[in-house]
């Protein structure tokens, strides 16, 4: 079988939240991208992953950039338009469709990836981004610290397309370009000797990494969906992780990430709450106390009456978090077992669910419970991707540290100022049960802001990280790793891709020389992104 030959000013493999923001940053200053993507959505932890929004409280005011904003407004004008709500819930300026308590806009995944292909489709038109579907890295060509191309293979039909490229973005979900170049990089928990973190153990563990999650959508109607035994289920309804402290997995129980206790949540489908009342700002209300409500994507109740059968809830719980082993830097036939095996445990939680979980009332089960596919794009119900919360990560030119965002280290003085900053982000540092064994590790944060550095290998010289893959550390991972962050580190690195080829300077050039960068994040700043904190306001998570 022939490769087909192609070039490009910029590709940026994988088209998650990072990867389409680089090619809209990029393609809007001027270049010509390519943009390719594994699964049939784009859009990743958003959609085709299916994980609703994580987001800082003052998201709605500020802390974000101009086309992410422009995103999430989409995403409520096609609920206005297309949808029949509830007068009230029309007038609601921060309408959240799912009216879940994760996120201030809860909604089913199909609908951010039309309003990303909206968003993609004129500079399409033009051809000036052009979107290779279903395509997989496999190989990449360098020579000596340059990225002269990349190969990549179909996951329909085993064609391969190679491109060659001025400059590579990485945006894929775990840093697949990384090994594949030869670009230095590290996985796993860094040692306290190397980072200094607090958190951090005596001794480095690159394969102890955070759990992935096979997400899912389920409604709540009359009859009995029970799916077919799961072959797994019987290990998965017996397991007993250490860090569940003698329950099992499949219960409603699972750890305070913040305390380590034990305890019970309630499971209440489509209780019929008031929505209005839903306050999704996890600073004050971790939100978890109904599983039902928790991550609902859509609540009948905002809209006609009759139009949603069930509220529509994603499930994306502690249950579910996969942890029996590392899928990074392994043989691909035990990264794709464990994908497997990942799949098995979220479908055991939902066959438990169905037939064994105790009610309310004193029975078991809820046989009304059905999978949604429709609302996944897929024929099994389960989300098309693993949610992956962390990625290989670059030895970047700045590696941000617990030191940098702790709110226990940094106190009121705030998260560490950059004078390279490229924007900004906020969540608490959030790590979940890993397969090295250790329990949640929950660190208060304070507002942060992007280093520049963080996005540039320290040896690389034309390739970018875009995604999860730039220079944190395990443990600020669990900060950087949200969507309007990884959205912020793509439109940065796009920008900043188009602007070296534009200007013939490099992104080492860029970061160490003050002049050439100031020129860049002026250009940053007038295209919407964020630099800096507003001054003056009082907020803290």
């Amino acid at each position: 079988m022939t490769t087909r030959e192609l070039t490009t000013d910029i590709l940026v493999v994988g088209a998650g939240l990072g990867g389409v923001a680089a090619a809209l940053a990029a393609a809007d200053r001027g270049a010509h991208v390519i943009l390719t993507e594994e699964y049939p959505w784009i859009g990743g932890q958003l959609t085709s992953q299916a994980v609703p929004p994580d987001e800082h409280p003052w998201v709605e005011e500020f802390g974000i950039t101009a086309r992410y904003r422009q995103l999430r407004d989409g995403i409520r004008e096609v609920y206005r338009r297309r949808y029949p709500l509830t007068d009230a819930a029309k007038g609601r300026a921060d309408l959240n469709p799912g009216a879940g308590w994760v996120s201030k806009l809860c909604h089913e995944p199909r609908i951010a990836v039309g309003v990303l292909e909206e968003m993609l489709a004129p500079h399409r038109s033009t051809g000036r981004i052009r979107l290779l579907e279903r395509a997989r890295p496999v190989g990449a060509d360098v020579d000596g610290d340059r990225i002269t191309r990349v190969t990549l293979e179909s996951e329909v039909d085993g064609e391969t397309v190679a491109v060659t490229a001025r400059y590579v973005l990485d945006a894929t979900e775990t840093g697949e370009l990384l090994p594949l170049s030869g670009t230095e990089y590290v996985t796993g928990f860094e040692s306290r000797a190397e980072t200094g973190e607090p958190s951090a153990p005596d001794e480095a563990q690159p394969d102890n990494v955070q759990a992935l999650s096979v997400c899912f959508a389920i409604e709540h109607v009359d009859g009995d969906h029970t799916i077919e035994r799961p072959a797994d289920y019987d290990f998965w309804r017996d397991y007993l992780p250490e860090a569940w402290q003698g329950s099992r997995m499949l219960s409603w129980e699972a750890p305070n990430p913040r305390t380590l206790e034990m305890g019970t949540r309630a499971f209440d489908p489509n209780p019929g709450d008031d929505v209005a009342e839903v306050d999704a700002d996890q600073s004050r209300n971790a939100g978890d106390a109904n599983l039902w409500t928790f991550r609902r994507i859509a609540a009948r109740d905002q809209f006609e009456a009759g139009f949603y059968e069930s509220d529509i809830c994603l499930v994306n719980w502690p249950s579910i978090d996969y942890f029996l082993g590392p899928v990074l830097d392994v043989p691909r036939d035990e990264e794709l077992e464990h994908y497997r095996r990942a799949r098995q445990l979220s479908l055991s939680m939902m066959y438990w669910m169905q037939t064994e979980a105790p009610r309310a009332d004193g029975g078991a089960g809820y046989p009304g419970l059905r999978l949604r596919p429709d609302v996944m794009g897929s024929d099994d119900g389960l989300a098309q991707a693993p949610y992956h919360r962390e990625s290989r990560r670059i030895r970047a030119l700045t590696t941000v540290t617990e030191n940098d965002v702790s709110y226990e280290v940094r106190g009121d003085e705030g998260a560490t100022r950059y004078e390279e900053s490229v924007g900004v982000g906020m969540y608490r540092i959030d790590l979940h049960p890993s397969t090295g064994g250790d329990t949640y590790i929950d660190v208060a944060s304070t507002p942060f802001e992007i280093p520049l550095g963080a996005l540039i290998p320290q040896r690389t010289a034309n390739l970018l990280a875009a995604n999860k893959n730039i220079g944190t550390t395990h443990i600020t991972n669990g900060c950087y790793r949200l969507h309007p962050v990884e959205w912020n580190v793509g439109e940065a690195a796009g920008h900043l891709a188009a602007y070296c080829a534009a200007t013939g300077t490099t992104p080492h050039q860029v970061h160490g020389d003050v002049g050439i960068r100031s020129d860049y994040q002026r250009e940053l700043e007038a295209v919407g992104v964020e630099l800096h904190w507003p001054e003056g306001r009082a907020y803290a998570y």
